[in-house]
């Protein structure tokens, strides 16, 4: 009985010379795995962030509707959604709007548009075109702001806009959402098209029709 605790005692030796080696190598693999996950976190931190689209859409059709009779439709080949709720057509989009009979009224259409959701606002770019088939008056600009809660568009840039016959430019114009009334805010000059079939004011209005439906 006496042999076996004697077997079972560690000397004491042995258990100093253990607590002496022990503690430094466990204080340096404690240090590795901490200089490892600061480095680990800071290339986390040095990637750069994603600001690109949540998602996208190809060939979208998007309608608005009052009392299930389709008032608004938009046509576009690709659109962006964005985590903070922009939007973006980067081939740009046509939208028409309907009477209750289902027939377009007016359109607008741009090679690229951009909607800002903070100021609920979007931005056309490149050959903007709106035409009310109200009056067959047609706007064309390369900048058009459109804000859909107050149903209007406005625009500090160069315009032009075909009405019965006459080209009418400036720069600057503001008008309601179907372009049945507008102002030019700085008029420059106004071209009947009989006159001067040949002239660079007629050659900017484009004509394109609209899809009726």
């Amino acid at each position: 009985m006496r042999d076996d605790q004697q077997t079972n005692i560690i000397p004491k030796k042995i258990i100093n010379a253990t607590w002496k080696v022990l503690p430094g190598r466990f204080l340096v693999l404690g240090l590795w795995v901490v200089v490892f996950a600061c480095n680990q976190r800071k290339d986390l931190i040095d990637q750069p962030l994603y600001e690109g689209p949540l998602s996208s859409m190809d060939s979208a059709v998007t309608q608005m509707s009052d009392s299930g009779i389709v008032v608004m439709q938009l046509e576009t080949a690709l659109q962006n959604n964005f985590e903070n709720g922009d939007r973006e057509w980067p081939s740009g989009f046509r939208i028409n709007w309907y009477n209750s009979r289902g027939q377009v009224t007016s359109y607008f259409t741009a090679n690229y548009v951009y909607f800002t959701k903070a100021e609920n606002l979007y931005r056309a770019e490149g050959n903007v075109i709106v035409k009310s088939y109200a009056n067959q008056d047609e706007l064309n600009t390369e900048e058009l702001f459109w804000n859909q809660t107050e149903e209007r568009f406005f625009t500090d840039k160069f315009v032009t806009i075909n009405s019965d016959g006459e080209v009418h430019t400036g720069e600057g114009m503001q008008s309601n959402q179907d372009f049945t009334e507008y102002r030019i805010l700085k008029p420059k000059g106004t071209f009947t098209l009989e006159d001067d079939p040949g002239s660079p004011a007629q050659r900017d209005i484009p004509l394109t029709p609209a899809k009726q439906n």
